[in-house]
C-alpha cells in the first residue's frame, strides 16, 4: 500500500514538473520576443533620429497618443491655467 501511494506521488509530481517546465519554457519564450521587440523599436528610433526627428519629443508624442483624449484636454487647459497664472 505504501508503494502505492509513493508511485501515485512520483507521477503525480512528473507531470507537475512537466507543466511546470512548460510554463517556464513560455516565459522564457516570451521574454525572448520582447526583446526582438525592444531592438526593433531601438530600430525604428535610430532611423527617425538618423532623419533628424527629435527622438525625445517622439516618445513624448507616442506616450500622448495613448491618452484619453478627453483626460488630456483637461490636463493641457489646466497647465494653460497655471502658466497664466505665472506670467508665462
Amino acid at each position: 500500500m505504501d508503494e502505492t501511494i509513493k508511485d501515485e506521488a512520483q507521477t503525480r509530481y512528473r507531470v507537475t514538473a512537466g507543466e511546470l517546465r512548460q510554463f517556464v519554457e513560455r516565459y522564457e519564450r516570451l521574454e525572448q520576443e520582447k526583446r526582438g521587440i525592444a531592438d526593433h523599436e531601438k530600430e525604428v528610433m535610430a532611423e527617425a533620429r538618423g532623419r533628424g526627428y527629435d527622438v525625445k519629443v517622439l516618445r513624448k508624442l507616442i506616450v500622448l497618443r495613448r491618452r484619453d483624449p478627453d483626460e488630456l484636454s483637461e490636463e493641457e487647459a489646466i497647465l494653460e491655467l497655471y502658466k497664466q497664472a505665472l506670467g508665462q
